[in-house]
């Protein structure tokens, strides 16, 4: 007798039907749940040859300009203006002048501007995911009038345009006496994060059994002790998502730098000083390629050694089950 698993969709979970014969060799049948069914559906078609195939295609489409970039920052200066990156493979050259005159060089400089912004990123990530730790337990784990509408609000924030709020914050700025510091941009940085990572990081502390709180508050634990000693250990995946992400987003930010710290040196970003490169240095592709490429090579570095995080700090908290 040929044995047959025949699949059942039922929202209940799997359990044994009397009406089955007793030897265990025939009770084959096995009941699924409607989220079992919806992942088996999704495995197979992520796993099918078109979505890998169209993965690879979308891969290599976005990996191909990076390519071409990194090739023609290495590339002389007459071998750009004479032919494109592609030939490079029929007669390869490559030279350092490019980023020695880059990041050294008197009508560029880029290494001034280059450490303007690893003081900019750093600060611009360690300020809102502080603020939005303490925003995010207190909204999740402490009862106060209007919680829940303050929670909406502080949400509904991240629909606000950045351009509407520019003008205003720089007035603000001029009239405090910060124009030109670190502070505007940080400041800035700082205010336009707060709402997503509020949301972020609420969501992931939702998700942390109630049980740990409670057994926590039993032995005697108050909110900081609660804070630091049972959530921050398991907040780990969730501030490490936002942190690349706010990492990534201030590094390459151009709207923001250029309007509160674009004129001063000693303050604007690698992304101001690229954008500025870009029309006094027209046509000299060589030192734009040398410097574009230095401009993104941080950000790369850090999402590809830290992807894993990312991916597992977003899924964390945004579904059940």
């Amino acid at each position: 007798m040929s044995e047959e698993i025949k699949y059942k969709l039922t929202d209940e979970p799997d359990a044994e039907d009397p009406t089955l014969p007793a030897d265990p060799k025939l009770k084959k049948e096995r009941k699924l749940t409607r989220a079992e069914k919806r992942a088996i559906d999704a495995k197979g078609r992520l796993s099918s040859p078109w979505a890998s195939g169209i993965a690879i295609i979308l891969a290599l489409l976005w990996t191909i300009p990076t390519f071409g970039l990194f090739l023609t920052s290495f590339r002389p200066a007459n071998d750009i203006r004479q032919s494109g990156w592609w030939t490079w493979f029929i007669s390869p050259s490559v030279t350092l002048d490019n980023y020695e005159e880059t990041m050294f060089g008197s009508s560029t400089d880029l290494s001034t501007f280059f450490l303007n912004s690893f003081v900019v990123t750093i600060p611009a990530v360690i300020i809102p995911i502080t603020l939005a730790l303490l925003a995010a337990y207190a909204f999740a784990w402490i009862e106060f009038p209007g919680r829940n509408i303050l929670f909406v609000a502080v949400f509904a924030l991240q629909v606000v345009p950045i351009q509407v709020t520019l003008v205003p914050l720089l007035t603000q700025y001029v009239n405090w006496g910060l124009a030109g510091t670190f502070w505007t941009v940080w400041l800035s940085h700082s205010i336009f994060a707060l709402p997503l990572a509020i949301f972020l990081l609420h969501n992931f502390m939702k998700e942390i059994p109630a049980s740990l709180i409670e057994a926590a508050r039993v032995d005697g634990a108050g909110h900081v002790k609660i804070f630091f000693r049972v959530l921050l250990p398991l907040l780990v995946p969730a501030i490490a998502s936002f942190g690349i992400f706010q990492f990534l987003w201030v590094w390459n930010d151009l709207l923001v730098s250029l309007t509160f710290a674009g004129g001063n040196k000693d303050v604007a970003p690698l992304t101001v000083r690229v954008a500025e490169l870009s029309g006094t240095l027209g046509a000299r592709w060589h030192l734009l390629s040398a410097g574009a490429f230095v401009s993104m090579i941080v950000p790369m570095v850090v999402f590809l050694a830290l992807q894993r995080f990312f991916v597992r700090g977003l899924l964390a908290g945004s579904v059940k089950g």
